[in-house]
């Protein structure tokens, strides 16, 4: 299974969608909240390309983006391949 990283804040609709969506195909995956934590969210600016927004999810070290672009690879069938993937 892939290695999936998901940086969240604690007030986020959309982090609650993203993680639905992951959880509803099996992933599993490491959460990060940024809510309060200027490390954290100075990390995820940094792996993003310096986008702030979250939430911002990484399979296999790749970024992925946030919830729409997510769903998007979701529609388009490529979600599942990504998260079959093994990390490494």
């Amino acid at each position: 299974m892939a290695e999936v990283i998901i940086y969240t804040t604690n007030y986020c609709p959309y982090c609650v969608k993203a993680k639905d969506l992951l959880k509803a195909k099996g992933a599993e995956y490491k959460e990060i909240d940024v809510t309060g934590n200027d490390k954290a969210r100075e990390e995820l600016t940094a792996k993003a390309n310096g986008m702030k927004t979250v939430p911002q999810i990484f399979i296999n070290g790749r970024h992925i983006g946030g919830y729409d672009m997510t769903a998007e690879l979701d529609k388009e069938g490529k979600l599942d391949e990504l998260l079959r993937a093994k990390a490494g």
